[in-house]
């Protein structure tokens, strides 16, 4: 069987979220089942899992997979296409193999408020999604893993022969698991995998853990920093961010050359007219290397979306982005540049301007903050 399907997603990844629920990957709805209350093979081997295989293998889509064709239909690159890219070795075998790419949150432990997230997500939310009416059930911490060691010994075996780990949040940095899975790995010597991480990157070490000396023992790390903005825009979109902190952060990973640093901006009503600044910032400070750079676009909330903004305010950010450029901006950056603005033109949703700054005013005034966005 050599057939290339729709997506790779359900051949070679396990997405583990909210609850133990295992997905298909992070941006799609489709439940395989729950890895608290049943074993990876039954899940693996699934009825869920096994229909959506088929339907993939036919070239045939999911209306669930919606986010990735958004995006793809304007021009942007979307998970399923960065995951062909990412493992191109694929071969699809008769029998499924155990999954080499997973993507665990084992909590949404997190140190973070940011704007665009919410207690699902980041612990350090829960007040003010009390306050709001948002919470999710009466804990700050929401599990995903119940029990570590059980989950470990049940599911050893793919983890052993897994080629890439990909872990964000909650924030893996001060998630302990997180550290314990490392731990376990370099214990097991099954140190070949890659390690790839969405982080805030405000931490690099947790309780008795040191990352940096732990990610020695592997042979790739890349870090995709969640900086939307710097200095007081960024702390303003990401409640608790010290820009400082984040400059010191990135000197001390020079130590580990095989670790590679790109920012990962998501891009919201909140930054999107800040991105060439950010972007500029960043290689004046010799951060990152010119084409070092990862863009995720939000899709929700709807009312932070950056199709909501009026016609002008668009035209606005069009305008700024194509004079950023120079004869040493790498086409890369252009391209990725350029799916922000078509993804950001493709739709009118002004009509959600009001609820923009409906939210925007009532969690200023939870945390007795205010930003100039400069918009008119």
């Amino acid at each position: 069987m050599h057939k290339k399907p729709y997506c790779l997603m359900p051949f070679i990844h396990l997405h583990i979220g909210n609850g133990g629920m295992a997905k298909a990957c992070c941006v799609a709805n489709i439940p395989f089942g729950n890895i608290n209350q049943q074993s990876l093979e039954e899940i693996w081997n699934g009825d869920s899992i096994n229909l959506l295989r088929a339907k993939f293998l036919k070239g045939e889509t999911d209306n669930r997979c919606e986010i990735c064709h958004k995006l793809e239909a304007t021009g942007g690159k979307s998970i399923r296409m960065e995951t062909f890219e990412n493992f191109p070795q694929f071969e699809l075998k008769e029998e499924i193999e155990l999954p080499v790419y997973f993507d665990i949150r084992f909590s949404n432990v997190c140190n973070f408020r940011c704007r665009t997230c919410w207690h699902g997500a980041s612990s350090k939310w829960f007040n003010d999604a009390k306050t709001l009416g948002t919470n999710i059930g009466q804990k700050a911490i929401l599990k995903n893993i119940n029990d570590f060691d059980f989950f470990i010994k049940k599911n050893g075996t793919a983890l052993l022969q897994a080629e890439e780990f990909y872990f964000a949040g909650g924030e893996p940095l001060v998630t302990e698991e997180h550290y314990l899975l490392l731990e376990w790995l370099i214990n097991n010597k099954a140190t070949k995998a890659r390690l790839r991480y969405n982080t805030n990157f405000s931490k690099l070490s947790f309780k008795q853990y040191k990352a940096l000396e732990l990610w020695k023992h592997f042979p790739k790390v890349e870090i995709l920093a969640s900086l939307d903005a710097s200095e007081d825009l960024g702390e303003y979109v990401r409640k608790e961010m010290k820009w400082e902190e984040i400059l010191k952060n990135r000197k001390a990973i020079d130590a580990l050359p095989h670790v590679q640093f790109k920012i990962a901006p998501t891009i919201s009503v909140f930054n999107v007219a800040h991105l060439p600044i950010l972007y500029k910032q960043c290689l004046d400070l010799k951060m990152i290397h010119p084409e070092d750079i990862y863009i995720n676009i939000l899709e929700r909330p709807n009312y932070y979306n950056i199709q909501i903004l009026s016609a002008k305010q668009k035209e606005e950010i069009a305008k700024s982005y194509l004079n950023s450029f120079d004869e040493t901006t790498p086409l890369s950056i252009k391209q990725s540049f350029q799916e922000i603005l078509d993804y950001m033109f493709a739709k009118d949703d002004s009509r959600l301007w009001s609820k923009f700054l409906q939210e925007t005013k009532k969690l200023d005034d939870l945390r007795m903050e205010t930003f100039d966005l400069g918009f008119q």
